[in-house]
């Protein structure tokens, strides 16, 4: 899909000294900034979501089941993308610092290793009067992380043996070269549940927007679409869809590697 992957990231240092604070937070003005070619060079997650809100208000309106799950999801994967702090800085992987695999370790091997640990409830969704200024609150407070996320670990590469560091992890039917358990716990240790908040705030605020847009649409009945059955045509489409992104590996200049 065109101009997909700058949907997930954006690379806030690229646009110098406390981007984070000076960045415009609505699109026609960023746009008018920095260029819309620029802004897709360095990633648009945070605006790119609230373009999914509208989307997903409007499927609310007119009852469209197919296109409420999908927008559903896609504003999900989103805003979880956004609450990452390695998809703030065009360092998402630890290239320029020597460390080289990061990405995965913080959003793939440490949940994976400690998530049943985290209490992820986040009570009732609220209205949010401004979702646009939400969604920056929380890439804000990603990007705030971030410098911990590199720091911690890079501390404590300097401690730990690199023989204690890593370990061989069997994927499918093939085996891997991993972070090792020790080693995540130390890690993850040090990072004083900033993974466990982080997930809880994208849990949060996925739904306090779903909620907002139901609101938004009207608070419609959703009752009736409960029952909803696809067609044969529609699943068909959407296996075809899937097929057709695992081809055309669409985050190939963002590859996360354990």
């Amino acid at each position: 899909m065109e101009n997909e992957a700058p949907r997930h990231y954006i690379d806030l240092d690229i646009y110098g000294d406390s981007a984070i604070y000076k960045m415009p937070r609505y699109w026609r003005d960023a746009v008018s900034k920095y260029t819309e070619d620029t802004l897709l060079a360095y990633g648009t997650v945070p605006w790119h979501i609230n373009k999914v809100r509208y989307r997903l208000t409007d499927a609310y309106k007119v009852g469209d089941v197919v296109n409420i799950l999908r927008l559903s999801a896609d504003i999900g994967h989103y805003i979880a993308d956004a609450n990452v702090p390695l998809h703030t800085t065009e360092n998402y992987n630890g290239q320029f610092t020597g460390q080289y695999g990061i990405h995965g370790f913080w959003e793939s091997r440490l949940p994976e290793l400690f998530s049943e640990q985290y209490d992820l409830f986040t009570g009732k969704a609220i209205y949010l009067d401004n979702p646009q200024i939400a969604i920056w609150k929380a890439v804000e407070r990603a990007h705030l992380a971030l410098d911990s996320v590199l720091t911690i670990e890079k501390r404590l590469s300097k401690k730990i043996k690199a023989d204690k560091q890593y370990s061989i992890s069997q994927r499918g039917q093939s085996n891997t070269k991993t972070y090792s358990a020790y080693y995540a716990n130390a890690y993850h240790k040090a990072l004083d549940g900033m993974v466990e908040r982080q997930m809880k705030s994208s849990i949060k605020l996925v739904g306090d927007m779903w909620y907002t847009c139901w609101v938004d649409a009207g608070q419609p009945n959703l009752d009736s679409l409960i029952q909803y059955e696809f067609t044969e045509e529609e699943i068909a489409f959407r296996k075809e869809e899937l097929q057709r992104w695992k081809e055309t590996n669409i985050f190939k200049s963002r590859v996360h590697e354990h």
